[in-house]
């Protein structure tokens, strides 16, 4: 089970920032934690990945911002759970098991981020847990990418 803990980890964080997952993606791969070179991992990959997180948290808070169940907003959420489930599932472990779990992480992340979040994201409480919400995907995503195991690139 160990092997799929950060599969599933990334896909729920997915289900709450995702390109907060994104971001996380960009650094495991800096730090060779990720399965393969499928993830770019420059400076420039990571700084645009992480500016997009930020835009995305700030974002979120505007009273315009689409529910994330909308299907285009579920199935983006869906796809980076899959890639990074795939690419973060545990060495001697199966990709596609792994991209299962990712999945499975990303419609937790999503179903229990939106029901946490309340009905009305707009109303002052509505912010506060969105921001309450952006520390624990921030957090949620360090502890991910710190668990995943490194891997050798010959």
């Amino acid at each position: 089970m160990r092997d799929y803990g950060a599969a599933f980890g990334i896909g729920f964080v997915a289900g709450l920032r995702s390109m907060t997952a994104c971001a996380a993606l960009t650094f495991a791969a800096a730090e060779q934690r990720t399965r393969g070179t499928v993830i770019p991992s420059g400076p420039g990959a990571r700084g645009l990945a992480t500016a997009a997180a930020l835009a995305e948290m700030a974002g979120d808070k505007m009273p315009f911002a689409p529910d994330r169940r909308t299907p285009p907003s579920f199935a983006a959420r869906l796809v980076i759970g899959a890639v990074g489930g795939w690419v973060l599932a545990g060495p001697r472990a199966s990709p596609e098991a792994g991209a299962l779990a990712g999945v499975a992480g990303a419609v937790a992340g999503t179903l229990l981020g939106r029901a946490a979040r309340g009905p009305d994201s707009r109303t002052l409480p509505g912010r506060a847990t969105g921001f309450a919400e952006d520390a624990a995907a921030v957090t949620l995503a360090v502890a991910v990418v710190a668990s995943a195991e490194r891997r050798r690139r010959d």
